[in-house]
């Protein structure tokens, strides 16, 4: 029984963990995170495809952590989706790790790991490994310049960048 409940463990915090050289930003400040922001690139995966417009949401729960709403716009089936979930810190709440549930129990890092500490105008995002990336900015679209440093930034940390969406914001 014991074996059981430690593979359970295992199971259940398995997908909260940091990439190789993926470093978590210091001085994050959850409040100045909080609002609205909008997906300029991503990596594919099953619960994102087909949708363009998406954005991501942030407001504090009452419990400390953060709810978290990720709306998009699916034209196949002419609707918005929209999931919503919550995150906690892991560790200290003034490094951009996160974990974040959409589905019960389960929790996937959130690793804030590039920022405009200045004007929180963008940030770069991992999950558990480098398939996962966003980069997300504070309105739909982001000069070109600062977009391709970005990229250029994930790309030399090991993100396979020719893979990205760029997600249509208009």
């Amino acid at each position: 029984m014991k074996t059981l409940l430690l593979l359970l463990v295992a199971l259940l915090s398995g997908c909260v963990t940091q990439p190789d050289n993926i470093v978590p930003v210091e001085h994050f400040d959850s409040a100045r995170y909080l609002g609205k922001w909008y997906e300029i690139a991503r990596m594919d995966h099953s619960f994102e495809r087909g949708l363009t417009h998406v954005s991501a949401e942030y407001s504090l729960r009452d419990d400390g952590g953060l709810k978290v709403v990720n709306r998009g716009y699916k034209a196949a089936d002419a609707k918005w989706k929209e999931a919503v979930g919550k995150a906690y810190f892991v560790g200290a709440p003034d490094r951009g790790f996160l974990k974040v549930s959409f589905f019960g129990p389960f929790y996937g890092s959130y690793i804030v790991f590039d920022l405009d500490q200045q004007n929180y105008g963008y940030s770069l995002i991992s999950g558990p490994d480098k398939s996962y990336f966003w980069l997300l900015a504070r309105t739909p679209t982001l000069d070109e310049a600062t977009k391709q440093r970005l990229v250029a930034k994930a790309q030399a940390l090991g993100f396979d960048t020719s893979k990205l969406i760029y997600v249509p914001q208009n």
